[in-house]
């Protein structure tokens, strides 16, 4: 089958990343760090330049780890740092074992100070010089907007941060967030990472909508719901899959799942695969984040760039899975 990466603007903004985002989280703990190498390599040989990460993934080992392993993958050469479109978050805690209590660093916010003490964290961490997309892991609706952009600015005037994202933002997050920035003369928001499927379609209600009007790109965590949509029912079945939560989830939507995976074998392709390619086929959605543990997975996640679905095939996706009906709010009023 013919992959299809293609380079596609961020929404409305002049950067051009690759329709699948190489997320990271996996790195460090589930992927050893020369698996984690490997895969990286490859997403760059496949042409996908964008890649996301948070400056709390790996804490399962310790905090930072997986943006330790990003940066000792760019110190290698060849061009890797250039060749990324490179994607961090700040809000959450980040405690490393070597760092003394600090009540600003180890809380939920987004003050002045913790960005920028975050921001030169990351920045050590993955061995660069700037973060090209610095994202909002989730809003803090206690702290001012004025400190929130005022700080991001800052780094933007220092060449550390080029744009600016968010993460798990409500519509009208995404509305406030870009029309404070307005009133400052900045450009405000360039992307949204939220959580779709086609199990959870609730963004299409409002946060579509609110991107689609700002000119943010949509970048969907979590495309196959934590595995759910990428065969489980088999998978369970088989005992390939023991997780119990994973398990209960199957149960409680075993008569979807059979539809579901009784539809992915009529058209011939595996479920994980089908559920990405109903994203990519999305023209508010710039790109999946995909988080491969392994190279198999990386490789799959390629193949589904190259799927096209038809108009029927969407239609029975639709019935397997609803949406929330619309967009608001003619999808509950008038």
């Amino acid at each position: 089958m013919q992959m299809s990466i293609e380079h596609r603007r961020l929404g409305r903004h002049g950067v051009l990343v690759s329709n699948l985002c190489l997320g990271t989280m996996n790195f460090g703990w589930q992927t050893p760090k020369e698996e984690a190498f490997a895969i990286m390599d490859r997403a760059l040989e496949l042409g996908i330049n964008f890649f996301d990460t948070a400056d709390v993934y790996g804490r399962q080992v310790e905090y930072g780890l997986t943006e330790e392993i990003i940066g000792e993958w760019f110190a290698q050469g060849g061009g890797r740092r250039d060749a990324v479109v490179l994607a961090t978050k700040v809000y959450n805690p980040v405690s490393r074992k070597q760092y003394l209590p600090e009540p600003n660093r180890d809380i939920r916010s987004l003050s002045a100070y913790k960005i920028r003490k975050h921001c030169e964290g990351s920045l050590q961490r993955m061995k660069t010089d700037h973060i090209d997309i610095y994202q909002m892991h989730h809003v803090d609706r206690d702290c001012p907007w004025a400190e929130v952009w005022t700080s991001f600015d800052s780094l933007i005037g220092q060449g550390k941060v080029v744009y600016i994202g968010s993460s798990n933002f409500a519509g009208w997050d995404i509305a406030t967030a870009c029309q404070e920035a307005d009133r400052r003369g900045m450009l405000g928001l360039v992307s949204e990472q939220s959580i779709y499927h086609l199990d959870n379609r609730a963004v299409e209600l409002e946060v579509i909508p609110a991107c689609r009007h700002y000119g943010l790109g949509l970048i969907p965590w979590s495309p196959l719901g934590g595995g759910l949509l990428g065969g489980a029912l088999e998978k369970v079945e088989t005992g390939r899959r023991g997780n119990p939560g994973l398990i209960a989830q199957v149960e409680a939507k075993r008569p979807q799942l059979e539809a579901w995976e009784s539809l992915c074998r009529e058209i011939g392709h595996p479920p994980g695969e089908v559920a990405l390619a109903w994203l990519l086929r999305n023209p508010a959605v710039s790109a999946p984040i995909i988080g491969p543990r392994t190279m198999e997975q990386l490789e799959s996640a390629a193949r589904a760039t190259a799927i096209a679905l038809d108009q029927e095939t969407l239609r029975k996706l639709d019935e397997i899975f609803p949406g929330p009906g619309g967009e608001a709010p003619m999808a509950y009023a008038w």
